[in-house]
């Protein structure tokens, strides 16, 4: 008698190998998050170009802003010496550039919409000069003026400015120091009763013009 064999069924596997799953694709950014990222990055760029300007400064003021015209602004800018720098930016920005610095102490007038001056001379004056005859052209004295400044790591309120824009040039504390060491010795008390600054610095001019003569008379 034959034996017929019929078909057994085959065990199920264990697990059973599926298709490879497709790769994720990554999830697209949020506007907010790319936003957010710009946003940084423009911050970080204002507080270094804050840092920059700040190198080889004498001066550091602030103007407010707030109520000028982009064309008022690029006139003032127009009419600024090379050695002068003008820059909108906001306050908590600026005062991040300047912690742990001396110009820190011009902290107390951070407050509203500022553009801020930056003086990269020693010939404070005319620095200042070309945006009192922008104020006084535009009549805008009262409205925008100066909100304080920082020299030599002394903060000058608005009260105050004054005395920086009536300061000697260069030139005239070159001459008025020489003109005292020519003259009596009470003149040369006098002038040395000036900021150590200038003392300084006429010294320096006067020891080199002693020294041009004697290499004159040597030759």
């Amino acid at each position: 008698m034959e034996t017929s064999f019929l078909p057994t069924a085959r065990p199920l596997p264990a697990f059973q190998t599926l298709a490879a799953a497709a790769p994720r694709c990554p999830r697209p950014l949020r506007r907010s998050t790319i936003r957010a990222a710009i946003s940084r990055g423009r911050k970080e760029d204002t507080v270094a170009a804050v840092r920059e300007q700040l190198e080889g400064c004498y001066l550091l003021a602030g103007i407010r802003y707030e109520g000028l015209t982009v064309k008022q602004f690029q006139g003032i800018r127009d009419a600024l010496p090379e050695s002068c720098h003008l820059l909108v930016a906001k306050n908590t920005l600026v005062g991040k550039a300047i912690e742990g610095t001396p110009w820190e102490a011009l902290k107390p007038c951070m407050k509203g919409m500022n553009a801020w001056l930056f003086v990269h001379t020693e010939e404070v004056p005319a620095a200042l000069k070309p945006y009192r005859a922008f104020q006084k052209e535009e009549r805008v004295e009262d409205t925008n003026d100066f909100i304080g400044a920082v020299f030599e790591g002394k903060y000058y309120q608005p009260a105050d400015f004054k005395a920086l824009e009536t300061m000697p040039t260069r030139a005239e504390v070159y001459s008025k120091l020489l003109g005292a060491l020519n003259g009596p010795a009470t003149g040369l008390v006098t002038t040395l009763q000036a900021p150590a600054r200038e003392v300084v610095a006429v010294l320096s001019a006067y020891v080199r013009k002693l020294e041009e003569e004697a290499g004159a008379g040597a030759a």
